[in-house]
């Protein structure tokens, strides 16, 4: 399943949208992945799915952002089920 998911990779490919302000970890931070000395906050890579959560800058409406979303992991997850959660929004200048 998804051992051959990179949570540094979704990370990096969800930063890099411009209505993403910041990933965020859930209410209790419990959206994130641990690696050798290090966690990576917002993305979850589970056993059976992927879970992304993150801030939104409310420049464009959310649905079309959200599927820019889904579209721009969709190959880096290969088909394991994707969750992607919006935690919060922001103004557009704001980064979160």
């Amino acid at each position: 399943m998804p051992d051959q998911v990179s949570a540094d990779e979704l990370a990096d490919r969800l930063l890099a949208h411009p209505s993403v302000a910041r990933l965020h970890g859930g209410q209790y931070g419990e959206i994130a992945t641990y690696l050798p000395g290090r966690r990576i906050t917002g993305v979850r890579v589970g056993e059976r799915a992927v879970e992304v959560a993150v801030v939104l800058r409310l420049d464009r409406p959310l649905p079309p952002v959200l599927a820019e979303l889904r579209a721009g992991l969709a190959d880096a997850v290969g088909g394991v089920p994707l969750d992607i959660t919006v935690a919060d929004v922001v103004a557009p200048g704001e980064g979160g």
